[in-house]
């Protein structure tokens, strides 16, 4: 019913609709008549006929059992026919591009009051006008895609593109020249990483995991080494159309053979004349059931080489199921003797782990930011859940057990938004040859930290949603997608006991010779 022709009344007028059939409630202030959709209540008729719920200010029970976004349904919308007289909503939805409320729900350089040193005005107001595009227009894609499995439609990837969304996510550097980025919010030359951080903890911030990875991510991780190592040629004929989301690209490393152990990839590469003949297969590439393009370690004569190989004929990609939506194009790789030519090589022949492992910084980077978004959605989620959901008698909050583990997930997320805004200042204030010789060992132990950090929590999330942590969709929709999909964090661009030990190392490496106790 329009808002026009919507009726005021009392709590007297509500109570006398409660019996199947007539049955009305309120939800809010605002007048439900459920007379008609009381049989088709996934719970079934008696849940709404209960004493508590007909013909009663219902809002307690209401959420309890449901989330908000339920009421803004057009199907359920409209089953509203009036208002209470004298009372106004309290719960209303928020407006997009809007900062929550909720303590910790945001980093403390979004919150009235407090301060930073790293973050501008323009970095706000980048953040805004981001959060507020994703909200209106890139929210709705993510749930359809998350839930569907299908990937991104070309329609919104047009849209990000006209926003310049995948040059902003390879961060600051000469491809962003010339462009208009976020609607000019922000000038190509002003650009730097707490920019791109915000668009990656923005976009984890939808509580849709596979979506985060098939949101043009091979783009994110394949593209660097072209921009670094590629010739100019190369850069000219390929990036553009992948920068303009015409094209899509992925990163082709890993292998049923070699995970971590990049060095141990036994996909071949053979030169003939001026051609590489390449053959051997990769697994779990993101992106790579629809990728045009593959950024591809091989094993050559001379040593592991980067070469850029086009899908053909002689690749073939198949999809492979894990525990995340197939939105993400998880995808395994076949390459039939693929005649590529020797321009198409990224890098020194023979020198492709220092491609590979110098285009690692950005991506485990990239992985922090995204898991450290979807962190303070989860806080944000259990601090809500816990204020409204009633157990013994009052809230769920009240028990010292509940408030021991928001203490601990709110002090994981906060350190590692310290840590994270840390190396960020350190990287724009670097070089690329920098960040390569002086953050590897860092960035290691911070995604080892993030990545750990995410996993507890998704488990004391869990503990506190109970079995609607569990559930797929409903109240604990969020909490169940992240406690199944959190362990990509730990994996993808570097198994953690792996990056610990990589940061160890490194640390080692640089202990001064003459260092005693």
């Amino acid at each position: 019913m329009s808002s026009t022709h919507l009726k005021e009344l009392t709590l007297e007028e509500v109570a006398k609709h409660n019996r199947e059939g007539d049955l009305w409630v309120v939800i809010d202030a605002k007048v439900y008549d459920l007379s008609r959709f009381a049989h088709l209540h996934p719970g079934g008729p008696d849940v709404l006929l209960a004493g508590g719920v007909a013909g009663k200010d219902a809002t307690t029970a209401f959420f309890g059992l449901h989330r908000q976004e339920v009421l803004l349904r057009p199907q359920y919308a409209r089953l509203q026919i009036g208002t209470i007289r004298g009372q106004e909503e309290h719960i209303k939805p928020p407006e997009a591009g809007a900062i929550s409320r909720v303590p910790y729900a945001e980093p403390t350089w979004l919150c009235s009051g407090f301060h930073s040193p790293y973050y501008s005005d323009n970095h706000r107001r980048f953040h805004r006008a981001v959060r507020t595009f994703f909200m209106k227009e890139l929210y709705p894609e993510a749930l359809r895609c998350e839930e569907s499995g299908r990937r991104i439609s070309q329609e919104m990837v047009d849209k990000l593109s006209n926003l310049n969304f995948l040059a902003m996510r390879l961060g600051p550097g000469k491809h962003l020249k010339g462009l208009t980025l976020m609607g000019g919010i922000v000038k190509p030359e002003e650009f730097d990483y707490f920019h791109e951080l915000i668009l990656n903890t923005e976009l984890a911030h939808f509580g849709t995991r596979g979506f985060v990875d098939g949101l043009l991510n091979g783009g994110v991780i394949a593209l660097p080494p072209i921009l670094n190592y590629g010739t100019p040629e190369l850069e000219a004929q390929y990036v553009p159309d992948i920068l303009a989301g015409k094209k899509y690209i992925a990163l082709a490393i890993t292998e049923a053979f070699a995970g971590s152990d990049v060095a141990g990839v036994q996909t071949t590469a053979v030169r003939e004349g001026n051609e590489w003949v390449i053959t051997g297969t990769k697994k779990w590439i993101t992106n790579g059931t629809f990728a045009d393009f593959f950024t591809t370690l091989c094993q050559t004569d001379s040593g592991p080489t980067v070469i850029l190989v086009p899908r053909s004929s002689t690749v073939s990609t198949k999809p492979v199921k894990t525990s995340y939506s197939a939105t993400a194009g998880t995808a395994y790789v076949t390459f039939s003797a693929t005649r590529v030519p020797v321009s198409h090589t990224l890098g020194e022949v023979g020198q492709g782990l220092r491609v590979i492992l110098s285009n690692f910084n950005h991506e485990r980077w990239m992985v922090v930011g995204t898991s450290l978004g979807a962190q303070r959605l989860v806080v944000e989620e259990c601090l809500k859940w816990t204020n409204q959901r009633m157990a013994f008698g009052k809230p769920l909050s009240a028990q010292p057990v509940i408030r021991a583990r928001l203490a601990l997930m709110i002090e994981r997320v906060e350190a590692c938004q310290s840590w994270v805004e840390n190396i960020t200042h350190q990287m724009n204030h670097m070089t690329y040859a920098e960040q390569s010789n002086k953050l590897a060992g860092p960035i290691a132990l911070l995604k080892q930290f993030v990545s750990r950090s995410g996993r507890e929590t998704a488990e004391d999330a869990t503990q506190i949603f109970g079995g609607r942590g569990i559930t797929v969709g409903g109240m604990g929709k969020v909490i169940e997608n992240f406690h199944r999909t959190s362990p990509f964090d730990a994996i993808l661009a570097g198994a953690e006991d792996v990056l610990g030990d990589l940061g160890v190392r490194q640390a080692i490496r640089k202990m001064p010779k003459n260092a005693r106790l």
